[in-house]
């Protein structure tokens, strides 16, 4: 079966605190390229029939508004942690204009802290306006949202087990430390491949950037770019410049297609 072609923008390519941090005045954070600017980790895949985000950051109105997105059929989540969650409410948005619930794809640890988090859109008594959701489980089974064609793929960070998805020839991988084979062996053949790279120092539960780039090469994914980065990683175009030819940090804006 042909792969659906797919267009993926980056929505957001920054860590937890996004680029420029709050009260930071290095010279990222300072910096005037646009490159350096990052809202926190998202994107955005079409298809010709499907349009979804993997997680709703807490820059997900303005990610939406920026991006110019119209319609949205899905959201995949990753996990629970709040910088990939807490955009969730302004889903009603597209509830409003679509007539319908917001299908919801995500683990059950995910789906606890959803429902725990944003528990007025599942009371039985909800105040008018607030979010419908359409719960989804994911487990080890690919399966399909509209035409695109989802294998979920098991990562860690640190002590907590995270998603990425293989989208098609799309494999899209953040806050992640360690990745088994048997999932890494799911990621081999992709086209594309988006993996984290927090910075260089050593981290708790993200790969560094050496780490990340010891990923990809053991893929054999021809193409990759890095995304969540830290301020704390440099200027962008300073490190591109170090990184091997296929391979490339990503930033908020750009577009990629296959």
């Amino acid at each position: 079966m042909k792969p659906t072609q797919l267009n993926i923008q980056f929505l957001g390519t920054g860590t937890s605190t996004g680029i420029p941090m709050i009260g930071c005045s290095c010279e990222v954070c300072l910096s005037s390229n646009a490159k350096d600017l990052r809202l926190r980790t998202s994107v955005l895949v079409q298809s010709a029939e499907t349009s979804l985000v993997i997680d709703t950051t807490p820059d997900f109105r303005y990610q939406m508004l920026r991006s110019k997105t119209t319609h949205l059929d899905a959201v995949l989540f990753t996990h629970q942690h709040k910088d990939h969650i807490a955009g969730l409410d302004d889903i009603r948005a597209f509830n409003f204009f679509s007539g319908k619930a917001m299908d919801i794809y995500a683990d059950a640890s995910t789906e606890d802290a959803i429902r725990r988090d944003f528990y007025y859109a599942f009371s039985d008594n909800k105040y008018p306006g607030t979010p419908e959701l359409q719960m989804h489980p994911i487990g080890d089974a690919p399966f399909y949202v509209g035409d695109i064609y989802i294998q979920p793929i098991k990562v860690m960070h640190h002590r907590m087990p995270v998603l990425g998805f293989r989208l098609g020839n799309f494999t899209y991988i953040t806050d992640a430390n360690y990745i088994e084979q048997s999932e890494l062996d799911k990621i081999k053949g992709s086209k594309v491949l988006v993996l984290n790279a927090l910075r260089k120092e050593k981290h708790l539960s993200h790969f560094t950037l050496e780490e990340a780039i010891n990923i990809a090469q053991l893929t054999g994914v021809p193409e990759v770019y890095f995304t969540h980065i830290s301020h704390q990683l440099g200027l962008h175009d300073a490190i591109n410049a170090e990184l091997p030819s296929h391979v490339q940090l990503a930033y908020d804006g750009l577009c990629v297609c296959l």
